[in-house]
């Protein structure tokens, strides 16, 4: 009599697995080349469970994040650290991030004087609930988990890093 009653616990238990897990699916990314950086291991490890009200999600990818669903937030750690650059800058929380706006409103930001470096890809676009995410929430959630890596160089004011006519 003890066969079916454990039978029936572990049907239980699947069931209630796949009922949580068929809410929301992995979310497919490809790691960077430096994915496997004990440093990226950290900054995973630290991620919140949501990000500018969108819930954490589970990915395929070493050293990723994502964020909602659809995913509004993708985030890769271990990505080339970028170099000289005309894009605009910002500091939050002493972290230096590169945004790209060409795409908008979708958002690159990638860490400037980090190594490794990390890259979010947020997306502000509203859902039919008109639910959307904010750059400053993200990076204000992310910055002080991202600012365990080494800097290795600063963003020059705008000033500066263009030159005068």
């Amino acid at each position: 009599m003890r066969v079916p009653s454990l039978l029936v616990a572990l049907g239980l238990v699947a069931v209630a697995a796949a009922g949580l897990t068929g809410c929301s699916q992995t979310v497919d990314l490809d790691p960077a080349p430096e994915a496997n950086a004990a440093l990226c291991a950290e900054v995973t490890s630290n991620l919140p469970g949501s990000v500018s009200g969108q819930p954490r999600r589970w990915t395929d990818a070493q050293a990723t994040g994502a964020w909602g669903e659809p995913s509004k937030v993708l985030l890769t750690c271990g990505v080339e650290p970028p170099g000289p650059t005309t894009l605009r800058c910002e500091e939050v929380a002493g972290v230096d991030w590169i945004i790209d706006d060409s795409d908008a409103p979708r958002f690159r930001v990638t860490t400037f004087g980090r190594t490794p470096a990390v890259e979010i890809y947020l997306d502000t676009t509203a859902d039919d609930e008109g639910n959307g995410v904010s750059s400053r929430d993200v990076l204000d959630a992310l910055s002080p988990i991202v600012s365990v890596l080494p800097v290795d160089g600063r963003c020059l004011p705008r000033e500066e890093a263009t030159p005068a006519p």
